[in-house]
This record gives structure tokens, sequence and C-alpha cells, in this order.
């Protein structure tokens, strides 16, 4: 890598791009992660022209931010423009932008990276940042995406349900990247409930609510994860909380109980326990039947098998997960806790250590191998 030529080419990649029509600091900021991208890639792939080069990389960044600034405008204007009281129209190009997105002839992954692209006006590159993939494989991604679904009619998209399903997928991902994907669901299904009156998407907005509503309580200072029951119930949001918990209560009212709805009022019922000790497990065993009815998951079972360790004890959780499969995952952590509520530490500990193997990230490794520590400590004494 030739730093000295890089250095030397910037004035010039910088002076093209103003009289383009790019303004000077966008431009600095556009030449710069050309800069980047040229270090990265060059040693490997050198450029024939590498002026040319730098100049055709750092316009597209010009326009991807330029794209981006102006989508996010664009939310902003319509946040400040409150639409007057009434029901909100049966369709509009927002939602039929949601169904495309989300039709079945795209991969889950795929129908995500599209809903970003195309309805939350996030650029190729936040989506790729928030994923942890190179731009290029996300750029790919969505290019797929956009062939698979350039043939469908827009009065044959996908299903409310396939939505909503991808709507869940994005609010999953977490807070990776530069990114906040768990506002960003909760924004995109914001806009779907006012476009579309069906209770099961007030049912997963309200679910989101109070999932969101923990956020800041459920990791410490060092980054480590805080259980449930562990977590400082004063930081959680209470407003986020009641709004939840309101949008819930209108959807049940409808009497057209689905999954989301379900699953909102079990996130409700732990969201209304002054304490972990008052969480009334009763109830949430009850929802997870009707759930598991609504959707035979073994997850589901395997969540139910730890509230019914809680409002019946730990020998009747341990008997409800001994009917399920033990490669679910997290099958073997729930067994630990069960084993440790039951005075089981020996067990327990072996099980926390071989759920720890088999954690699908690091933050849940690291709480796993601290569990069994904690137990093998208690039990050294």
């Amino acid at each position: 890598m030739n730093e000295v030529l890089l250095r030397s080419l910037t004035p010039s990649v910088l002076g093209i791009l103003v009289r383009r029509g790019a303004d000077f600091a966008a431009a600095e900021d556009a030449v710069q992660d050309a800069l980047v991208e040229a270090v990265r890639v060059w040693p490997d792939d050198p450029p024939r022209d590498p002026k040319g080069w730098l100049v055709t990389v750092a316009w597209r960044r010009f326009l991807d931010a330029t794209r981006a600034d102006t989508a996010r405008r664009r939310r902003e204007d319509l946040v400040d423009e409150e639409p007057a009281p009434g029901p909100a129209p049966a369709a509009d190009d927002t939602l039929r932008l949601y169904f495309l997105c989300a039709h079945p002839k795209l991969t889950p992954s795929s129908a995500v990276a599209l809903t970003l692209r195309a309805v939350g006006g996030l650029t190729t590159r936040q989506i790729a940042q928030a994923y942890l993939v190179p731009e290029a494989t996300m750029a790919q991604r969505i290019s797929r995406a956009k062939r698979t679904v350039s043939d469908v009619r827009f009065d044959r998209p996908g299903d409310v349900a396939t939505v909503l399903r991808v709507l869940y997928l994005v609010f999953n991902e977490g807070y990776s990247g530069d990114v906040d994907l768990a506002a960003e669901a909760i924004r995109l299904t914001r806009q779907l409930a006012a476009a579309i009156d069906h209770p099961e998407v007030a049912g997963l907005l309200a679910l989101m609510l109070l999932h969101h509503a923990r956020r800041a309580a459920r990791t410490a200072r060092d980054g480590s994860l805080v259980p449930l029951a562990e977590q400082d119930r004063a930081r959680w949001d209470t407003s986020a909380i009641a709004e939840g918990v309101t949008i819930l209560q209108v959807a049940l009212a409808r009497d057209r109980l689905g999954e989301f709805q379900a699953q909102a009022a079990i996130a409700a019922l732990h969201a209304d326990a002054p304490t972990a000790e008052e969480t009334d497990w009763v109830q949430i065993v009850e929802w997870y039947d009707e759930l598991a009815g609504l959707t035979d998951s073994p997850v589901v079972r395997l969540n139910r098998a730890v509230a019914v360790g809680e409002a019946d004890g730990p020998r009747a959780g341990l008997a409800a997960l001994a009917a399920l499969d033990d490669s679910l995952p997290r099958y073997t952590a729930v067994a630990a806790y069960l084993h440790e509520r039951d005075g089981d530490l020996k067990t327990a500990a072996r099980l926390y250590a071989e759920a720890a193997l088999k954690a699908p990230n690091l933050a849940e490794r690291d709480h796993l191998t601290r569990q069994a520590a904690r137990l093998n400590a208690v039990r050294s004494r």
C-alpha cells in the first residue's frame, strides 16, 4: 500500500466530488471512507487507475450518505406531521412495500434486509454494519431479493403473518452496529399499526415495547447479562410498559388471540410485578398453555417448563422438561436452573458448564460459565 500515493490523490479526489455537487464537509467524509476502503482492498487487489477508483468509491459513499440523510429527514418530518384523528386508510404505498418485502419467495434474512432498505430507509452500508457482514455481501443479498420479487405483482404480496415475522426477526437482531435494529423494528411496526387494523400487529408492537422497556437493565456495566429476576426494575421504562399494556388490552378485547398477543401478555405479567417474587407465575403458565396451543412450538414448551418450575416447584418443572427433546436450544441451561432450584448444585454446575459450550453468543456463554463457577465455589466451602 502506497500511503504517499493516497495522500497525494486526496485533494484531487475531494475537488472532483465538490465539482460534482457535494458540499465540502460531506465530500471530506466520503473521501475518508474511500481511503479506509483503499487501505483494506488495495494490498490484495490494487486498481489499475487509483484515482478513478477513489473517485468512484467516494462518490458512492457520498450518495449513500445523502440518501440516508434524506430518509432520516423524511422520517422526522412524518413524526412532526401527526395525522388527524380518525381511521387510517386501508392501504398505501408504504404498506404495499411491507408486503412486497416480506414475500414468501424470499428467505427470512433477505426479507429483513430488503425491508430495512426499502421501507426503513437505511443504507446498504448501515444494514451490513448492523449484521456484521461486509457491505458487498449485504449488497448482493439485497440485489438478489429485489430480483426475486421483481416480477411479483403488488396485488399478490406476502400475507400479514409473513410481514410480522420479518419485523419480529428485525427486533430480535438486537443492537449491533451503528443502527439500533430493535428501535428500528419498533418504528416500522408503529407505521404498520397506523396503516392496518389487525390485532396481531398491535400484539407485536405491544410485545416489542414491553421487552424494549427492560433494555437498560439487561446488562451490567461490564457488559455481562443480568437475569430477569436480578434486574433493577427501577431502570425499566415505565412509559413504554404503560403504552405496551394499553395497546395489548385493546387488542385482547377484540377476542382474536394470536401468538404475538399471547407473548405480549406474558411480558406484561413480568412487567407488572413490583418484584421478581411477586410475579404471577400461575397466570404465566396459563398464557404459555394458550401460546403452545397456537404455535405447537417446542421452544414455547421449553419456556413453559421454566414457568411451571416457578409456579409449582422445580420438580414439576423438571417433569415438564423431561417430555421435551434435549437437543432444543437452551434446554441444558433450563435443566441447570431447575436443578439448582431443586438444591442439586452438583448437577446444576455440570449442566451450566455444558450449556456454556452450546451458548449462541459470547455474553450468554460468559453468564453460564459464571453460574457454573458460582455453584462450584459454594460446593467447595
